[in-house]
């Protein structure tokens, strides 16, 4: 299945070159995707390769499924619903990806920063749950 992911054999230049500077937060969202990966979905290897893929690629300046060279976001969804599908569950909203995943660390470490208490009154609501170009 692994094989299935193109972008996986492309390297991830910004990306790569973010992550010295920003190891631990590589580390942080990895570990995010393992604690909800689906030990069926792959080999434990494959799994931990794509949590670190995935992980790397959140260091990008675009939608995640851009720094990713993933078509288009359904491709990404349907990805992370294979690999992590208990993550998918909790994005009941449809959030964008990449600030899903910040937004489920910042929740597991108790740090609110967000402007409402609740997504759908917020001001930013159509920057996390709005169409991805």
């Amino acid at each position: 299945m692994l094989a299935q992911h193109r972008f996986l054999a492309q390297p991830l230049p910004l990306a790569l070159a973010r992550r010295a500077a920003r190891d631990d937060e590589v580390q942080d969202v990895r570990q995010l995707l393992l604690d909800h990966a689906d030990p069926a979905a792959g080999t434990p290897a494959e799994i931990e390769s794509l949590a670190e893929t995935v992980a790397v690629a959140c260091l990008g300046d675009n939608h995640l499924w851009q720094d990713l060279q993933l078509a288009s976001r359904a491709e990404l969804s349907a990805l992370m619903r294979h690999w992590f599908p208990a993550l998918v569950a909790r994005n009941a909203g449809d959030m964008k990806w990449k600030k899903f995943l910040y937004k489920q660390l910042c929740e597991r470490e108790e740090i609110f920063i967000c402007k409402a208490p609740s997504c759908s009154v917020c001001t930013d609501h159509a920057l996390c749950f709005g169409p991805e170009a």
